[in-house]
């Protein structure tokens, strides 16, 4: 697959969350938050992709996208959303 998404795995990273992310989250059941929190939480392993067309980096878990960008030690998740509409806007 290539050269590695992130060469500090191993190393802590520092996550932090967008307004609408976490919002996003907080309107779901206890069973798909903790799904995508697990998925975050295992960055950089899963089905993640480098956006095109503009910065960051996609994770898909499911039905879900989650748009994350990484700068230095911290990953700073912009959007989570359904398939469909989180590349809207």
């Amino acid at each position: 697959m290539g050269v590695p998404l992130f060469l500090c795995a191993g190393v802590e990273m520092e996550i932090k969350y967008s307004k609408q992310a976490v919002k996003f989250l907080e309107r779901q059941n206890i069973f798909v938050r903790k799904r995508i929190m697990d998925a975050i939480d295992r960055i950089p392993q899963g089905d993640i992709v480098r956006l095109q067309g503009r910065e960051g980096y996609r994770l898909r878990v499911g039905s879900y996208r989650i748009i994350f960008d990484k700068e230095g030690y911290v990953i700073f998740i912009m959007k989570i959303d359904k398939r469909g509409d989180v590349y809207k806007g």
